[in-house]
């Protein structure tokens, strides 16, 4: 009953802050696979190289994400931008890791074959390797955006846009007027943004991905 008297006249607001943390989040996502892509592209092929930055896109995930955000209030200040930098930083690093396994994984003969009828190298790469390492980018992409969906309630902290302010204003207002209604709102919310967004990559990886590899 008390949550359905805190949603009465709220909608408006709660459909405001979902579209901004839905934004943030795609927005952060789509930065993140874009860099993640060209960095696998540029080292794939040099095994150093690759070991190096995937072991590297591991070790930052391990990089507190509120720690990041403080850091990031220096340069860039309050408000979106500490809030994207951060949220790309970290949809960028599951997405790197799957693409050079991905972009690795292309079987060599497919790739000579590929040349042998002419293709250049560069033909090679988008007509060939990418496409079939397109299944594991994509199920990079898809844990990286439910993280970052996750993380984006944090950027609260610095003022950044979203459902976070929800959460952690109910939060320190504990024992307070709606206060629980807001946070569990704010929480249903975010759940049900990752779960639209996951549902959409399914959908785009059965329109995308090579039949015989889904």
């Amino acid at each position: 009953m008390h949550l359905w008297s805190y949603l009465n006249g709220r909608i408006g607001d709660l459909a405001f802050l979902t579209y901004q943390h839905a934004s943030l989040a795609f927005q952060s996502v789509l930065v993140g696979t874009l860099v993640a892509v060209v960095v696998a592209v540029a080292v794939y092929r040099l095994p150093v190289f690759a070991a190096l930055t995937s072991t590297t896109s591991r070790v930052a995930l391990t990089i507190p994400s509120l720690a990041l955000l403080a850091l990031l209030i220096v340069p860039l200040g309050l408000g979106v931008a500490p809030s994207f930098v951060m949220l790309a930083f970290f949809a960028t690093m599951p997405i790197l890791g799957n693409a050079i396994v991905g972009l690795r994984s292309v079987p060599e003969t497919v790739v000579e074959s590929a040349r042998g009828i002419g293709l250049s190298r560069w033909r090679v790469l988008l007509t060939v390797e990418l496409p079939l390492a397109w299944p594991v980018i994509l199920t990079g992409i898809r844990v990286s955006t439910q993280m970052v969906v996750g993380v984006a309630a944090i950027v609260a902290y610095v003022l950044g846009p979203g459902l976070g302010s929800l959460i952690f204003n109910g939060l320190s207002r504990l024992g307070g007027t709606n206060a629980l209604e807001m946070a569990f709102t704010g929480t249903v919310l975010i759940v049900a943004i990752a779960l639209v967004f996951d549902g959409l990559l399914v959908v785009l990886g059965r329109f995308t991905t090579t039949k015989g590899l889904s």
